[in-house]
Parts: structure tokens; C-alpha cells; sequence
């Protein structure tokens, strides 16, 4: 602990810098969290059909767009290090070759989208609902330029360490999303009700939306006329890109491998019957957003060690990494603690059924431990992308959340091998013992890798 803290300086401007940072990604990631909700909650209203294609619509979108989200990721590490190291006139081409990559990892995900169907065609699954989830498909594919546009401009202002028009074109987003819902979902102002399909077109209307808003911002704005990412064009560049894809693909298998974890744990515990799986659900959802708090700090770290790994000061680098540290843990101590002591009444904000109630409260208690490890691991994977290290974060999650973490849930989930079968809590017990694993690994990971910058940087300015 006193390696950690030793070098620690300047904590109050960091924290504020970081909180800076912070507050409009959060506000950004809350939004779209929303606009899920909304899409649920609309086209629930319909009927069960049409919530059911939208559930499971959306669990097909959400993990092949996340091959697309996690290589526009990997533009903000490079542009904070361009922006740290005064290097402006570089921006336009990073951006633009970012561009490029994400249209090639575009065209993967379509056909992927375009083959699902026939996975769902195998399926034993009624007419009704195989149609009404291929048209929400089909729709929110239409969607799928403006996401690649969307992703690349959002990197682009945050590695500018300028995270507002997230705030703002999340805002925007759902604004829009809402009216757009309403009309093509139930068939108003001329529209055909489209039902559950029609949040597929809302959601690509939302997309065009909030892409061209953030274009023309882009465009426009003063603050980005020295940088200009469109004024000039440069035509692609393989081994730039090629460097993208380096950068990453790690992150997009990262986000897959942990996003497919929780999906797997959900097909094991459905045949352990309703309660069970209700209570999984609700703890999930209730952990999920207390996440967003630790997300959003380690998009910000990443901003905050590459800016200062640009400028040639690692010492800042790794004081940004402890301070989000610090705030991170403090924040997950304190909703474990509220999720410790309050799981059963936040339950009840979903349900009358005590004994989902109380399921979910127990798995909420394990939760509170769950967020630390999650703290940890989420930080400091922000922190390596700002030293432009990914691929070591992809192997240790692979490791961490599958062998491992998934190992442990089916032994104490499904078996008696250890104890007797603890359903549910025994998968939450391995999300803990994978997080925990992930977060020892990545910690001692980035301090490996700062070594190795300070020992560069050193030789440089000899």
C-alpha cells in the first residue's frame, strides 16, 4: 500500500480534472442505458411478442456492435498522446484512418447481422416473434454507418480530453429515441404501427441523429478549427490502420469476453426456474448501473494517462491511475454498502414476490463485494489503454472471467461437488472470484508497463 500511495501528488487538481472528465461520460452513459429502457418499456406495451424481439434483438445488436465500439476506443489513447505531446497537426490523419478501420470492422458486423436470422430460423421459436425480431434487425441495421460515424467523432473530441458533446448528443439521443418510439411503434402521425420493430427504426433514426448532430458540432466549433479532422483528406493507410486494429481488436474481445459471461450465466441459471432467474436479473441490472460510475472513470483515465505519456511525464501518468483508484473504490464502497444493507428494498422497486425479493437481496449483498473487484479491474484496464497496452488486457480477462470466474459459478451454481448447489449466488461468487483474479493480474500488468515508460522515457532525455 505504501508503493501505491508514495508518489501520490497533487490529488486535488487530478481529482478535479478527472471528475471533469468523468461527469459528461457517465451523464453520456447513462443516457443510452435509458434508451434501452425506454425501447423495453414501449414495446412492452404492445404485447409479450413484441418485448421478447426487442430483448432478444438487442442481445444480438449490442455484442457485435461492440466490434466497431472497442476499435473507436482505441482513437482516444492515441489522440491524448498526440494532444499531451503537441503533436495537433497528427489528429486529422488518426482520425480519419480511425474512421477507416471502424467502417472495415462495420462491414464484419453487418454480415454477421445479415446471418443471424438463419440462427434464428434453426431455432424452435414462433413465427411471430422469429419475424418481428428479423424486422427490428433489419431496421436498426440501417443504423450501422451512423454508429461507426458516432463512435469515431465521440473518440475523437474525448481524446481532445473534451467529454461534453457526449453529455449533450446522449440528451439529444433520447430525446429523440422517445417520439421516434412512439411513433413507429404504435403507428402514429400516418406510420404503420410496427410494434417491437419499430424500435429497431426509432434506434436508427436515434443513430442518424445523434451522428450528424455530432459532425456538424465537430465541423463548426472553434475549439477544434486548429485540428480540423475533415478539412484535408488522406486516403488510407494499412500500416495505420493496421496499428488501429492492434489497438483494438484487444478491446472489443475484452468487452466481448465479459459482456458473454454475464449472457452465459443467464442461459445456465434459466432451467433453475423463474424466482431464480428474476432475482439473477434484478441484482444484474441494479450492479449494471452502479458500473457506470467506474466505466465512465476508466474512459477518463485513459485520457488523462495518455495526455500525460504524450507530454513525456509518466510520474503524471500514474498519479492520474491512482487517483481514479481512490475515487473509484471510495464510490464502490459506498454502493456496496448501500447494496449490503438496502438489496432487499431495491429489490421491491421491481417486485411484490418476497421470495425473489429476498434472492435478490442476497445476490445484491454480493454484489457489494463484486463492485470493488470491478473497480479495480475496469481502472486499471483504462489505464493500460492509455498506455496503448490491450492485448495483455484481453488475455487476462479471457483467463479471469471464463477458465476461472465461469468455472467456479458452474461448480458452486450447478454441483455439489464443494457444497450443496447454491444456484444463483454460487455464479456470483465466481463474477467475484473472476474480478478479483482480473484485478490482481491488470494491476500488477500496469505497473510492469509503467516501468518500462519511465525506463524509455529516461533513455530519451539522456
Amino acid at each position: 500500500m505504501r508503493l501505491l500511495w508514495s508518489k501520490t501528488k497533487m490529488l486535488g487538481p487530478e481529482t478535479k480534472k478527472l471528475a471533469l472528465l468523468t461527469g459528461p461520460i457517465l451523464i453520456a452513459q447513462l443516457t443510452q442505458m435509458l434508451m434501452s429502457v425506454v425501447d423495453t418499456l414501449m414495446s412492452g406495451r404492445v404485447g409479450a411478442v413484441d418485448l421478447a424481439a426487442v430483448a432478444v434483438g438487442g442481445a444480438i445488436w449490442m455484442p457485435l456492435t461492440l466490434l466497431i465500439f472497442g476499435f473507436g476506443l482505441a482513437l482516444a489513447p492515441v489522440i491524448s498522446h498526440c494532444d499531451g505531446a503537441d503533436e495537433r497537426d497528427q489528429v486529422a490523419r488518426h482520425v480519419q484512418q480511425s474512421l477507416y478501420t471502424c467502417i472495415i470492422s462495420a462491414l464484419i458486423t453487418a454480415v454477421l447481422l445479415f446471418i443471424a436470422p438463419y440462427f434464428l430460423a434453426i431455432m424452435d421459436v414462433e413465427p411471430e416473434f422469429r419475424q418481428m425480431t428479423l424486422s427490428y434487425l433489419r431496421f436498426i441495421m440501417w443504423g450501422l454507418p451512423a454508429f461507426v460515424l458516432y463512435v469515431v467523432l465521440r473518440n475523437f473530441c474525448e481524446g481532445l480530453s473534451h467529454t461534453m458533446p457526449s453529455l449533450v448528443i446522449g440528451v439529444i439521443g433520447l430525446l429523440i429515441n422517445i417520439p421516434a418510439n412512439y411513433i413507429f411503434i404504435y403507428g402514429k402521425l400516418g406510420m404503420p404501427a410496427l410494434g417491437g420493430a419499430g424500435s429497431g427504426l426509432a434506434s436508427a433514426i436515434v443513430l442518424w441523429g445523434m451522428a450528424l448532430s455530432l459532425l456538424v458540432y465537430v465541423i463548426y466549433a472553434k475549439r477544434f478549427a486548429a485540428v480540423a479532422p475533415f478539412r484535408k483528406f488522406f486516403p488510407p493507410d494499412w500500416d495505420d490502420i493496421w496499428h488501429f486494429t492492434r489497438l483494438g481488436f484487444p478491446i472489443s474481445m475484452s468487452l466481448f469476453f465479459e459482456t458473454s459471461l454475464f449472457a452465459a450465466v443467464a442461459i445456465l441459471i434459466a432451467p433453475l426456474g423463474a424466482v431464480m432467474v428474476s432475482g439473477h436479473q434484478i441484482a444484474l441490472n441494479v450492479s449494471s448501473l452502479v458500473y457506470m460510475f467506474p466505466l465512465s472513470l476508466s474512459m477518463a483515465v485513459t485520457l488523462r494517462v495518455g495526455f500525460a505519456l504524450g507530454a513525456q511525464r509518466p510520474v503524471d501518468a500514474m498519479n492520474a491511475y491512482k487517483v481514479a483508484l481512490l475515487m473509484g473504490v471510495s464510490f464502490a464502497t459506498i454502493n456496496g454498502l448501500g447494496m449490503w444493507l438496502g438489496g432487499r428494498w431495491l429489490a421491491g422497486f421491481y417486485t411484490d414476490n418476497q421470495e425473489i425479493i429476498s434472492l435478490a437481496g442476497t445476490l445484491l449483498g454480493l454484489a457489494a463485494i463484486f463492485t470493488v473487484s470491478d473497480t479495480f479491474q475496469a481502472i486499471s484496464i483504462g489505464a493500460l489503454r492509455g498506455y496503448k497496452d490491450t492485448r495483455a488486457a484481453m488475455v487476462v480477462t479471457l483467463i479471469s472471467y471464463w477458465p476461472f470466474g465461469l468455472s467456479v459459478g458452474v461448480v458452486l451454481g450447478l454441483t455439489d461437488w464443494v457444497v450443496p448447489r447454491m444456484g444463483a449466488a454460487g455464479f456470483w461468487i465466481g463474477f467475484i472470484s473472476g474480478l478479483s483474479v482480473a484485478a490482481v493480474l491488470l494491476t500488477l500488468r500496469l505497473f510492469r508497463v509503467h516501468s518500462r515508460w519511465e525506463a524509455k522515457i529516461h533513455q530519451r532525455s539522456e
